[in-house]
């Protein structure tokens, strides 16, 4: 952190924290901190004007956001420079959408046509029947694609996925409990193709073909990855390699290779609308400046409830059953790329960085974690996803119900109720902010999708940090390797354990 950046985080923290409701007395609120964007699979709206931000708040994080070279930052990212400093890599995920350096738009355009040529082969029948795919990797690898499988194949899937991250034995058993190994593929995903617990379940899956009758199980594999030697050395007929870049972050990989069971599942032009949903997004971000760029403004809400305002997590609330898993996919998102304690040059980071992100979907909880939202002692503030076209075909109600409860749980924060009896009081003035898509489609869902990724951009440029590596996530995984090879000791309480679980 610069002086000139600590100085302008003091003038922050010295700015009025006005309530809400007082905000709402200026008659340009709503205009000023709510936006519809049009994009391919219809209008969302960004809602902001539900917390405590005002033109005095956005003056002084603009000043931030100069400062810290925000508009540098987001051009090198699209221009392919390297800016993960600490890997010495450009990050061009948005390349894959075909935004970005011009080079690197045409390789990724190059493997999504081989992509595509494996998926419409399968589709025609060039590897046999194929009904299902069971999908094996972990992190970005596993929670991009289930996401979106979940969320977009509903109606009809033409091939069954079933996504299996976890090392626990279960989640695989409960795949193969699904299918039928004389229709099944194994799409093994892992961008170095070394990755324990992905390389665990997919020597099980082989063993399941096997087993099943299957004479080549490795002719029923495809993999995903940016170690494409290996995978070939490990088996995989070259043929059905499908690379990724190296600059493609694990958690930002779903537009590549990593993306295949959903083209598998949607067929190819829906995973086209989804890249063009997300490219739309990549556009309205590098070519739109100050508050209206929509992520840089829910960057600034989200850095003034952290370091402003003290709070540790912020909740994510899908009002829409097909977005259930997309807490679980923005807690890797954002805890990983911003869960960070070093600055860009390796000194310590003067403040908090990323909230504890958390949430589940409405209705359900409402009747669990809303107590603490409403009347609990700590101020969270909450983001509502919800889409106006319901993804069902039951009586209107339902839908209506669903969205009548989205809307007054924003309202009931802000405006809390006064009450003689404290029990029955709710204090108000707490925070949220809506995001209402017009409809949920693949092109909505990558919008979305591409939405929080530079959302969280924004945050870690305005924080100084390097959002792109994750060193964080190594230790424990080596820790463990040490353990299963009987080559170390440690403390008394993890040696005990290990003695009563038989693994010593």
């Amino acid at each position: 952190m610069t002086d000139a950046t600590r100085a302008l985080w003091a003038d922050l923290a010295a700015l009025p924290k006005p309530a809400l409701k007082d905000l709402f007395a200026d008659s340009g609120r709503l205009d000023a901190w709510s936006s519809a964007l049009a994009l391919p699979g219809g209008r969302i709206r960004f809602d902001w004007s539900k917390t405590h931000l005002d033109a005095a708040h956005a003056r002084a994080f603009s000043s931030l956001a100069d400062a810290a070279g925000f508009t540098g930052r987001r051009a090198a990212m699209f221009a392919g420079e390297h800016i993960n400093v600490t890997e010495d890599r450009a990050v061009e995920h948005t390349a894959l959408r075909g935004v970005g350096r011009e080079t690197s738009v045409e390789e990724a355009h190059a493997l999504h046509l081989r992509m595509k040529g494996l998926v419409e082969a399968i589709h025609a029948g060039v590897l046999g029947e194929v009904r299902h795919l069971i999908h094996i990797g972990i992190g970005g690898s596993a929670l991009g694609p289930n996401l979106a499988v979940d969320a977009l194949t509903r109606d009809e899937a033409r091939v069954d996925v079933h996504v299996v991250a976890n090392i626990d034995g279960c989640a695989l058993e409960e795949a193969f409990r699904a299918c039928d190994p004389a229709t099944t593929l194994i799409a093994v995903a892992s961008k170095t193709f070394t990755t324990t617990e992905t390389m665990t379940n997919a020597q099980s899956a082989l063993d399941w073909l096997k087993a099943g009758g299957v004479a080549d199980p490795f002719g029923r594999v495809i993999a995903l990855t940016a170690a494409p030697d290996k995978a070939v050395e490990w088996g995989v007929d070259e043929t059905r390699v499908l690379p990724f870049a190296e600059s493609v972050g694990g958690r930002y990989s779903l537009w590549s290779s990593i993306g295949f069971p959903i083209a598998l599942a949607l067929g190819w032009q829906d995973f086209a609308e989804f890249l063009d949903g997300a490219a739309a997004m990549d556009e309205h971000f590098r070519d739109t400046d100050g508050l209206a760029n929509l992520p840089l403004r829910a960057a600034f809400a989200d850095l003034y409830y952290t370091r402003l305002r003290g709070c540790q997590t912020r909740a994510v609330f899908a009002y829409d059953e097909r977005l259930r898993l997309l807490p679980s996919y923005l807690q890797q998102l954002e805890m990983e790329s911003n869960g960070k304690s070093v600055t860009l040059d390796g000194q310590p980071v003067d403040g908090p960085t990323a909230p504890i992100t958390w949430g589940g979907v409405g209705t359900d909880a409402q009747h669990a974690v809303f107590q603490l939202l409403h009347q609990g002692t700590n101020l969270v503030p909450v983001d509502f996803i919800a889409a106006i076209i319901p993804g069902d075909s039951l009586d209107p109600a339902h839908h209506r119900n669903l969205l009548a409860n989205c809307f007054a749980q924003g309202a009931a924060l802000m405006a809390g109720k006064a009450a003689k009896d404290g029990a029955r009081a709710y204090p108000g003035d707490r925070p949220s902010a809506t995001i209402l898509c017009e409809d949920l489609n693949p092109a909505t869902l990558g919008a979305l999708i591409a939405f929080h990724e530079h959302r969280t951009f924004c945050n870690g440029v305005l924080l100084g940090i390097n959002s792109f590596d994750q060193f964080g996530v190594e230790l424990g995984k080596e820790i463990a390797k040490s353990i299963v090879a009987g080559s170390a000791r440690f403390d008394p309480s993890t040696e005990a354990l290990l003695d009563a679980a038989g693994i010593n």
